[in-house]
Parts: C-alpha cells; structure tokens; sequence
C-alpha cells in the first residue's frame, strides 16, 4: 500500500491470505532475493519503473551517469540518443521524459529486458519516443547518434563467484560478465562507436573499479577527444566521457 494509507489506516488487520504472502516475501528476502525484485518496482530519477531477474536492478550510481549525460545533452535542437544495453529501460525512458527534443534508441542483446523495457516506456508514456532493437551493441541498428549512453558488462569472468549472492544468483549474468579482465564487452562497443557518434556528439560510460586507465586508452585510440574519467559520490573512477571531434 502507499505510505498514506499506511498513516491513515495503521491498526489495520490483515487478511489470512496478506499474513501467508508476508510470509513467503520474508522467507524469500531472508534466502536473498533482493528487495526489489520482491517489491516489483524501484523508483529512478523520479520515475517508477518495474524490474524483474530479466535485467538488473537500477542502481544510484547509474542515476549519476544519466545526471551527466542530462548535462551533455543539447536543448536548443532536435537530437538522437541510443542507451546501449538498456536492460529495464530506465535510461531510456528518462532521457526521453527529460529531453523533450530527443529521438531514443534503446538496444539490448535480450529479448527478455527489451520486453520490460517497453513495459516501462508505456507505463511512463513515452513508448512513442523510443525505438527498441534486439542487437548486439550496433550490429543491427542503423545511423549516428549526438549522444551514445552505455551501462554495459564490466565485471571480470573470475570475480563472478565473489559477487553477494544477491547479485550472483539473481540478476543476468549476461549484463554483469564483462569477460576475462572485465573489459572485453567495453573494447566491442568502443570499437564500433567511433563511425557512430556525429561530430561533436558525446559518449558515456559507467566502468568498473581499477579500468579508468585501460577505457580511457581505448576511447583515444578509437579518436575520441576530451576523454575523461569522473568519480562517482564514493569516489571511484566510474564514468568515462568522450567527445567526437
């Protein structure tokens, strides 16, 4: 129930049936399903989105990246943005809620996430703003983008099974795997991105801990400029930003 109703109607009893569902949602929080997905919902930048095991669950610090990409982003003309690895959509949806002269693409390589993707564009009302391609990074979407946002795999193969099982045992392991040191899938879409960004457009990453020196290398030699690597509120290394000259 909302909050209010909550103050309004506090001695409210329960049902057999509310008992037996508390229950089970205990039990099932105490084995680790996380606490959203129990829920069904989460709210992002001000939006409600439904999450579901399809796709990860939308963490603080990808609001951070979507601030930044907000930022970036022109006011004053009509612009194309594409969210590489959209997962629920919650990138998606926002710069289309937020940028109201913005055209999006959202990609992912599951069809599952993209179904709940296009749940939440409907459920914020802006379904009609968003394209959804089932792709790997680029491979089947066409034209070039003034802003190329991406949360993509960065975890390394080998620390898969040190992940809280929260995590591990609850939310796609294609969203977190970013191969043998983590930055495998990062290299395949900054490989790609280049012919893809229109002069002067942007591109931003969110990246691991440790892969600043590595990513930003990679985005200078794919011709990117004004690369940069800026911390998240804790302080790690976490979104990587470039320009195309």
């Amino acid at each position: 129930m909302e909050r209010l109703q909550l103050y309004l109607s506090p001695d409210q009893p329960l049902t057999i049936e509310e008992r037996s569902r508390y229950r089970s949602v205990v039990q099932e929080r105490k084995a680790g399903t996380p606490l959203q997905q129990l829920i069904g919902e989460v709210t992002f930048f001000g939006l409600r989105f439904k999450v579901a095991k399809d796709a990860l669950i939308p963490r603080p610090e990808t609001e951070e990246l979507l601030e930044r990409v907000l930022r970036l982003a022109p006011r004053e003309r009509d612009i194309r943005c594409i969210d590489l690895g959209t997962g629920s959509g919650v990138i998606a949806v926002c710069l289309a809620r937020y940028l109201a002269r913005a055209t999006i693409t959202a990609v992912d390589i599951s069809e599952a996430a993209l179904c709940l993707a296009r749940e939440n564009a409907e459920m914020n009302g802006v379904s009609d703003r968003i394209t959804f391609r089932e792709s790997d990074w680029f491979e089947h979407v066409d034209g070039q983008f003034d802003l190329v946002v991406s949360n993509p795999p960065y975890v390394a193969a080998d620390d898969l099974d040190g992940l809280p099982p929260e995590v591990r045992l609850h939310e796609p392991t294609v969203a977190l795997d970013g191969g043998r040191d983590g930055l495998e899938r990062i290299e395949a879409l900054i490989g790609s991105v280049r012919e893809r960004v229109l002069p002067g457009g942007a591109i931003l990453l969110e990246i691991g801990h440790g892969q600043a020196e590595r990513v930003t290398a990679l985005l200078r030699d794919a011709g990117l400029r004004e690369v940069v690597v800026e911390p998240d509120l804790a302080g790690v290394e976490r979104f990587a930003v470039a320009r195309c000259p």
